[in-house]
């Protein structure tokens, strides 16, 4: 493992380990598994919460995407954990990742941010990549969830389930986007997806991603999605 990596690897297994997953509680692992991966014994979900620190993202008035991004990915966290799958978040406070990344010879804070992200997912046992963001648009009718997947059938098969259950929430049918510009959906070799959970700009939507309450239904739909992608299809 690089070991500029450590503080994050440790740090996630550290959040891992603080909140055991139902099934981790109730089974016991044998010792070579134990002694492999101390912490992932299986392969894990990763939750992404986008942005942070220096960086808030998009924003309206004093409301930073950031903030929303960690809120919901904590609830999505704690969902799936309960589910009994293994997952992590790779950020679990306000702080930038870029500031990790002493590794990639670039002065661009953006590209070592998403470089630290995509490394993670390489050094840990990945199963699918979930990244969280939120947007924005000039015409503010425009609201609901959006996902966007990788030019790869997995992809678009988990980003069509969590899609079904972000449409179902917002009671408005959206179609799901090929990602083709975006670095971590290029970049990251394991299923991934970036889930757009609504839109700052849209005053309804923007409700429900400031409130905990609605913030709870979001995490609920994305969970229910990785679940039905992960069981069913």
């Amino acid at each position: 493992m690089n070991k500029l990596l450590k503080p994050v690897f440790f740090a996630l297994m550290a959040f891992a380990l603080a909140y055991p997953s139902s099934a981790q509680a109730k089974s016991q692992k044998r010792p070579e598994e134990v002694k492999e991966h101390p912490a992932f014994t299986r392969d894990v979900i990763i939750i992404d919460a986008g942005h942070g620190g220096i960086d808030g993202g998009t924003s309206f008035q004093n409301i930073l995407e950031k903030d929303i991004n960690l809120a919901i990915a904590q609830k999505v966290f704690m969902l799936l954990r309960s589910k009994g799958y293994h997952a992590v978040l790779n950020r679990t406070g306000d702080y930038a990742l870029s500031d990790e990344n002493h590794w990639l010879g670039t002065k661009s804070r953006h590209l070592r941010d998403l470089a630290q992200r995509k490394e993670l997912s390489q050094q840990i046992p990945t199963l699918v990549v979930v990244s969280l963001h939120v947007n924005w648009g000039r015409n503010t009718a425009k609201r609901g969830g959006l996902v966007l997947f990788q030019n790869e059938g997995r992809s678009v098969m988990l980003a069509s389930a969590i899609q079904d259950q972000l449409d179902q929430l917002y009671g408005f049918k959206g179609n799901i986007q090929h990602g083709r510009p975006f670095y971590l959906l290029n970049q990251i070799a394991d299923p991934a997806v970036i889930v757009e959970t609504g839109f700052l700009s849209n005053a309804g939507d923007r409700a429900m991603l400031t409130d905990r309450r609605g913030q709870l239904k979001i995490a609920k739909a994305i969970a229910n999605g990785i679940n039905y992608y992960l069981t069913v299809i």
